[in-house]
């Protein structure tokens, strides 16, 4: 069982030294629920990209901007929100951690 408090710090740090500013760590895969730890450092994006059957975007630290064709929203830590059905984006607005909980068909 991973201890997300270690887990967000470990990748922000290996974030700040990627040269693509992220990192990843799957934490949780029992199918079809998945959960994956991404840290982003300020201002990195993760380009637009195709939603999968429900998912949820839980920010550990920092800030993000969740961007949508139906409006964006900017999350600070501590908010849980839903992924809309489409194809969306995310911004680090200060160096952050979200936790990613996504089921897959």
């Amino acid at each position: 069982m991973d201890d997300l408090n270690v887990t967000a710090e470990e990748h922000l740090t290996a974030a700040r030294a990627s040269a693509h500013g992220r990192s990843a760590h799957l934490v949780l895969q029992e199918p079809p629920l998945r959960q994956t730890v991404i840290a982003l450092t300020e201002g990195t994006a993760l380009d637009e990209h195709n939603a999968p059957p429900a998912a949820s975007l839980l920010v550990l630290r920092g800030g993000v901007r969740l961007t949508a064709a139906s409006g964006d929203a900017e999350l600070p830590a501590g908010i849980l929100h839903p992924i809309p059905q489409e194809r969306h984006g995310l911004l680090a607005l200060s160096d952050a951690v979200v936790l990613l909980t996504a089921v897959n068909d």
